[in-house]
């Protein structure tokens, strides 16, 4: 059978730590991901794209991903819906003008976590198969004097295989790929 198990899994020491620390946007058609065993290898621009990632600084607390595994019994089917949700506090219209062209684009999204392995914050790729694309987002002013001001964004994924985790880095994300260029504002 091709999909023999492999391994077990015992019970891991309480060492972690939960939330997103940064998200960063790249469009799905300007990158190749290399991918073997669940993991990125490489990261290259395509076509000779260079501009590099769009990292969003991300409060504590104000994002989440989530992956849901699709299994049907009766079809023998499996496929990955990947769900991206983040805040951003106040409104701008530089905000506003960005998160339009995120909703018009395929992305590859690449969640930071506060999580580490050996001491670098894990990341974790989506969208790589097929692209992640913005399905819902609200900009709310809030009415209390403490609601949130700001955008409330959701990105989805469906891939065939789960979200990939990125090979650690030296000394900031990304460095140890082709396109190691980050874009912070």
């Amino acid at each position: 059978m091709a999909c023999e198990l492999t391994k077990g899994r015992a019970l891991d020491c309480k060492d972690i730590m939960s939330g997103v620390r940064n998200i960063y946007f790249a469009q799905h058609e300007d990158l190749t991901v290399t991918h073997a065993a669940g993991a990125v290898s490489q990261i290259a621009g395509a076509g000779g794209y260079s501009a590099g990632y769009y990292r969003y600084r991300i409060p504590k607390g104000q994002a989440s991903m989530t992956e849901t595994i699709n299994a049907s019994v009766e079809n023998g089917t499996v496929f990955y819906d990947g769900a991206i949700n983040l805040k951003l506090h106040k409104l701008t219209l530089d905000d506003r003008n960005e998160i339009r062209l995120l909703a018009q684009n395929r992305l590859i999204i690449f969640v930071e976590l506060y999580q580490t392995t050996s001491g670098k914050n894990d990341i974790w790729a989506f969208g790589v198969e097929n692209g992640c694309e913005l399905t819902a987002g609200t900009t709310n002013s809030g009415a209390a004097f403490g609601d949130l001001n700001g955008y409330d964004l959701t990105f989805m994924s469906s891939e065939a295989n789960p979200c990939l985790r990125l090979g650690a880095y030296s000394s900031v994300p990304f460095d140890n790929f082709t396109l190691t260029t980050v874009v912070t504002s």
